[in-house]
């Protein structure tokens, strides 16, 4: 296994590098079976034109000969120096390079691309994260995606952990772990390599690039639909199925998509739930079952997305595997009839809300029944873990009259629920800047026992 890579790879500041770095911490995880080597060299940059290229380094040399059958590339954060920005446009064909360079060898390795880690410095002349965000980051996606390469997010891993980057720039120890034990489990996933679901889904018009996977668009019945599916499958074909606001805060869905997960979609905007929007999601779910993916999906909604997620749910209780929903909506009397106080109605969607459920007078608007609060026995009866981020400020979707409300009425008839708190958040921004505790759920929905691992 070779490691290619700058400061970060080589161990730079890291205590005791030849066991710290994360190169080195892989090797103990991975044990005798693997043979991993630090091929680092501080400094250096994928750009050909850059101050310190590794192209010129007896380090890529030492790689390339040492023929490896896994190949981890970690080349992209000293690109974002101002002295190397002028050159950035020919990242994309150096990093090309640098693939087939690897992929040409006897050994016809696995090659994994990591997107840089987080820089937590303030000089903008030197690694500044704003450019590894806009400029380096989206370039390796594209690299991804024309390769089918596997690449894995190491910004979003440690972006909330500032106080693992003692120079604001190289992760110490217990960060080069944290790294060390994703390109773990990375290599240790049950992988199904022949699974394709594209040819399955005969409706296929269009595919395009999604954060560096490959997204297919068509539509069923009128409705448009997409479909992501991950560079390699993992094994069962796990699958989450985004409900409204497609590629929103998406950190979670690429988090899955790395791991092997696809990611589906139909949009049944603004049908609120209704049994239209219920029944155009029953024959899109029959079409992905068909197609190949496991029988049980993870379901995510944000906002009103947990109207559909979970009026859906309580309709098909043996097709969840769980459920991930964010500020969501959960009773449709507090938005957007606004009747119990928290907010004022929302006229435009009220009245796309009365004619969806065909509702013509005040008193139906009172009496009506078909919100997530009110199928609680039907959404417990299926049995699954049900996870919410709930920021305590928000003034969109009142938490007394939807999280707290569903979260105690869930409890009382016994269903598993967790309430992840954000203090002083209102309803923006949905998600976390690191997904990690949504994906740690998810994966360890009873369900998806073989991704446990993070």
């Amino acid at each position: 296994m070779a490691c290619i890579g700058a400061s970060i790879t080589y161990g730079a500041t890291v205590n005791d590098r030849e066991h710290n770095a994360f190169p080195a911490q892989l090797q103990t995880m991975l044990g005798n079976g693997y043979a991993v080597s630090n091929y680092g060299v501080s400094g250096t940059t994928m750009l050909r034109k850059g101050d310190h290229p590794y192209w010129a380094t007896k380090e890529y040399q030492q790689a390339l000969q040492s023929n490896p059958d896994i190949v981890f590339i970690d080349l992209g954060g000293n690109d974002a120096k101002l002295i190397n920005r002028v050159h950035l446009s020919g990242y994309q064909q150096d990093c090309r390079d640098m693939v087939q360079a690897f992929a040409q060898l006897p050994s016809h390795p696995r090659i994994i691309l990591l997107l840089p880690v987080v820089s937590f410095v303030t000089d903008t002349t030197g690694i500044w994260d704003r450019v590894i965000m806009r400029d380096v980051i989206p370039r390796l996606q594209e690299v991804a995606y024309e390769q089918h390469l596997e690449i894995l997010d190491m910004h979003s891993l440690l972006v909330d952990k500032p106080a693992l980057f003692p120079d604001k720039i190289h992760p110490n120890a217990e960060g080069s772990g944290i790294m060390a034990k994703r390109l773990y489990a990375q290599l240790i996933v049950p992988q199904d390599r022949q699974f394709d679901i594209f040819p399955h889904i005969t409706q296929t018009s269009t595919t395009s690039s999604f954060y560096g996977y490959a997204c297919a668009d068509f539509t069923l019945n009128g409705h448009a639909c997409k479909v992501v599916k991950p560079t390699i499958a993992a094994k069962g074909h796990p699958w989450i199925w985004r409900a409204r606001f497609w590629g929103h805060e998406p950190q979670t869905d690429i988090a899955l998509l790395e791991r092997g997960f696809h990611v589906v979609y139909c949009d049944v905007a603004e049908l609120l739930g209704n049994s239209v929007a219920i029944n155009t999601w029953n024959q899109f779910y029959a079409l992905l079952q068909k197609a190949g993916l496991g029988k049980k999906a993870a379901m995510e909604g944000m906002s009103r997305g947990g109207i559909y997620v979970l009026n859906w749910a309580a309709a098909n209780p043996d097709k969840v595997a769980c459920v991930y929903i964010d500020n969501p909506v959960l009773d449709l009397k507090s938005w957007p009839m606004g009747l119990l106080g928290g907010r004022p109605a929302d006229p435009p969607v009220l009245a796309q809300f009365k004619e969806d459920y065909n509702i013509t007078t005040d008193e139906q608007l009172r009496q009506f029944k078909g919100s997530p609060v009110d199928k609680i026995k039907e959404i417990v009866a299926g049995k699954y873990p049900v996870l919410i981020l709930c920021a305590d400020a928000d003034e969109a979707v009142p938490p007394e009259e939807n999280t707290l409300l569903f979260e105690r009425r869930f409890k009382e008839a016994g269903g598993e629920i967790t309430v992840m708190h954000k203090p002083g958040f209102k309803h923006h921004p949905h998600s976390l800047p690191n997904p990690a505790p949504i994906v740690t759920f998810i994966l360890s929905a009873k369900t998806h026992a073989l991704f446990i691992v993070q």
